[in-house]
């Protein structure tokens, strides 16, 4: 499963059931870019459990507002919709991987 690009419209329903990981970039984010291939690899790695998907902040600005967004990358990982932890900078896959394992 690739990962999905949320927008406000359709944040809430893709998002608000079961494990979710969000990751808010910028095209423009060299860290972001550096990021990005880490994102892709746990989306093929999780998929049918984690629904990981990514919000362009400089397109969706009231979703970075509503989470708080004051750096990029910051990756958010929810549960039935609710914050359970977020990593912000760039980071090994591990980092990512330990939040995802322990709430599956």
């Amino acid at each position: 499963m690739a990962v999905i690009h949320l927008t406000k419209d359709g944040f809430d329903k893709a998002a608000g059931q079961g494990l979710a990981m969000v990751d808010f970039w910028a095209s423009w984010c060299g860290p972001c870019k550096m990021l990005s291939p880490v994102i892709e690899d746990l989306a093929g790695r999780y998929e049918g459990k984690v629904l990981v998907g990514k919000v362009n902040v400089d397109d969706e600005p009231e979703l970075a507002a509503r989470f708080g967004v004051m750096s990029i990358p910051t990756v958010v990982f929810l549960k039935d919709g609710a914050e359970i932890d977020r990593k912000v900078g760039v980071m090994p896959a591990g980092s990512f991987t330990a939040v995802l394992d322990a709430h599956l």
